[in-house]
């Protein structure tokens, strides 16, 4: 699904993770989205040269601290969401309304715990 998306959009998988990183947790540093894409800080500065070349993001101050900038999403990137995707999170969001409220804190429980497995592993191996 990913890089069917990134194809749609005209993208690079990375570009379209940045992106997914943004959407689910707003303005982010260029180090941390570097970070979370394990790519080196040269690479992270032509990938948002590319994004925000294509409209997708912009850069602006850091409100707390001069040395950093913040690299947010835009409102064309709001905008030009393939429709496939809009159908998917339609039928994901069913589906999750689908869940029975007993089961519903089980299942959150354990997809908290397998996202924070996964960032743990993500750090450990950017470590090796």
């Amino acid at each position: 699904m990913r890089s069917v998306l990134a194809r749609r959009a005209g993208i690079s998988e990375n570009d379209l993770d940045a992106l997914e990183h943004l959407e689910a947790d707003g303005p982010l540093t260029q180090r941390e989205l570097g970070r979370r894409l394990s790519i080196t800080s040269g690479a992270v500065t032509m990938l948002i040269d590319r994004l925000e070349a294509a409209g997708w993001v912009r850069r602006g101050p850091h409100p707390t601290d001069r040395r950093y900038v913040l690299i947010a999403l835009t409102a064309q990137a709001a905008e030009d969401v393939p429709p496939g995707l809009v159908a998917f999170h339609t039928r994901v969001r069913s589906i999750a309304e689908g869940v029975p409220d007993e089961h519903r804190v089980a299942v959150c429980a354990f997809l908290e715990a397998a996202a924070a497995a996964a960032s743990d592993a993500s750090d450990d191996l950017a470590e090796i």
